[in-house]
């Protein structure tokens, strides 16, 4: 597996880094401060920064995607959010 993917989008310059900077508790400066790629290579550690995204919907204008499967992404929203985590549980039970 070549690891899992979450992309964050936003159209307002800073929403990235202020958000990615609550979630890794430290200041983050991005070249590119409106899109961000990561990929984690244990799925599991996704459900993290998920849960913080959509804890914080509210405050940053910021469009989160994943991808399980290579080519296939979805969209986080408040909706779905509890049902991929517990889907990332599910599929990667370590």
């Amino acid at each position: 597996m070549l690891g899992t993917t979450v992309n964050l989008y936003s159209e307002v310059k800073g929403e990235i880094s202020r958000f990615l900077s609550l979630f890794y508790k430290k200041p983050i400066h991005l070249s590119n401060d409106l899109k961000w790629e990561h990929i984690f290579e244990n799925p599991i550690e996704m459900a993290e920064i998920i849960g913080t995204f959509v804890d914080n919907k509210d405050t940053y204008k910021i469009n989160m995607w994943i991808s399980l499967d290579e080519d296939a992404f979805i969209n986080v929203t408040e909706h779905n959010a509890d049902k991929l985590i517990r889907y990332l549980y599910e599929r990667y039970p370590y």
